[in-house]
């Protein structure tokens, strides 16, 4: 081995410590699992604050194969951002691939409600309605769309199952198969998607996340 080689072999070997090194020193919460794609490491942290971070994990988890976008609270079907979130958009968007097709979707915002599905949950959990009766409305600013969702999975009357109890008892997997009827993205739905298959670890990777900010 000539002086030029040894001294290009010496910076590759010196590139790679380095690369070792700052893995190993990164903070554990940025570590991936190895068959954990970094594209899918994760979603944002929720706008809401309090509640319990089983129940966050998951709607961050839902957030993944729905709206994991740089702006999920604003997005609607078709990756559209819309700025007036004083109501659910009710935009119809003509739907162009998959079982629907030929159909219109208005689905919106972080969890991708469909009109109707916000103005049924809204009506439940929303904290704070405004007008009176027939004239209520529901405001779809990001923190009560967490606040919705939040008690809505929350609620055992409304799913026949303890959501909660069953993510404590690490049984994320039946979670998502119970959840798929209403996100069909979920892994056992008709509409799966590239995302659908590493749910169980985002689920993981955000109840780590959560649970440490809890501390």
């Amino acid at each position: 081995m000539n002086l030029h080689q040894l001294q290009s072999y010496l910076r590759g070997s010196a590139h790679l410590i380095s690369k070792i090194h700052r893995y190993f020193n990164q903070p554990r919460s940025l570590k991936r699992p190895q068959s954990y794609p970094p594209s899918l490491y994760g979603t944002q942290p929720l706008v809401m604050e309090g509640g319990d971070p089983y129940i966050r994990a998951l709607m961050r988890t839902i957030t993944a194969s729905e709206s994991n976008v740089a702006r999920p609270y604003n997005v609607i079907y078709g990756g559209r951002m819309v700025e007036d979130l004083s109501e659910h958009p009710e935009i119809c968007v003509p739907i162009v691939a998959g079982p629907n097709v030929g159909n219109c979707s208005t689905a919106a915002g972080r969890y991708q409600m469909l009109d109707i599905t916000w103005e049924k949950q809204a009506q439940r959990y929303h904290p704070k309605p405004s007008g009176l009766w027939m004239w209520r409305s529901y405001s779809f600013a990001a923190e009560y769309q967490d606040l919705v969702v939040h008690d809505w999975l929350s609620d055992r009357g409304v799913w026949n199952a303890d959501i909660p109890q069953l993510l404590r008892q690490e049984r994320i997997d039946v979670v998502l198969r119970l959840l798929s009827f209403t996100w069909t993205s979920l892994g056992y739905g008709i509409e799966t998607n590239s995302m659908s298959r590493y749910l169980p670890q985002v689920y993981q990777n955000m109840l780590q996340e959560e649970l440490n900010n809890e501390q």
